[in-house]
């Protein structure tokens, strides 16, 4: 009986721990504030493919986003809480099927995160005000910054400069 308790109580003690260790950090030193809802606020705002994509991590097939021709100047924010993201003068044809970037307007609007998901080590992005995923980040983009932003464009709105 004493060694069911003493393993009950490690146990619980570990549990505990793990928990502890899953509470990101938060993040006094943003310039806004975070927004959190609840995911039935999330799904009430959001389309079908924006709630799947931002809330649960999705992925929207390749090609299949409009802003993957967007060539005019402006920004592109995010389809969640309209934080602005990325520069239309810092996206490229990546030829992957997703609107990329090599750059944030702003690193601190962007929050990365190792992503183990699928086998293999990626670092997802999301939107550091809605924590909504945005999508991943490769170090095979063009010059200056060397990076490719792969973002779905399902995560993203577009405001066209001077609206």
């Amino acid at each position: 009986m004493k060694n069911l308790i003493v393993l009950l109580t490690i146990t619980f003690s570990f549990l505990s721990c793990a928990q502890q260790q899953k509470e990101k950090p938060k993040n006094t030193n943003l310039p806004f504030e975070k927004i959190e809802k609840p995911e039935s606020e999330w799904k009430a705002q959001l389309s079908e493919m924006e709630y799947y994509v931002l809330r649960q991590k999705g992925t929207e097939r390749a090609f299949t986003s409009e802003l993957n021709n967007v060539k005019e100047e402006g920004t592109f924010v995010c389809a969640a809480c309209s934080l602005p993201l990325f520069a239309s003068e810092t996206k490229f044809k990546s030829g992957t099927g997703w609107p990329s970037f090599y750059e944030p307007i702003e690193d601190v609007n962007v929050a990365e995160e190792e992503d183990r998901a699928y086998g293999m080590i990626r670092t997802e992005v999301l939107c550091a005000r809605c924590d909504g995923h945005l999508g991943h980040v490769f170090p095979d983009g063009p010059k200056p910054t060397g990076l490719r932003y792969c973002i779905n464009g399902a995560a993203l709105k577009f405001e066209k400069s001077g609206n």
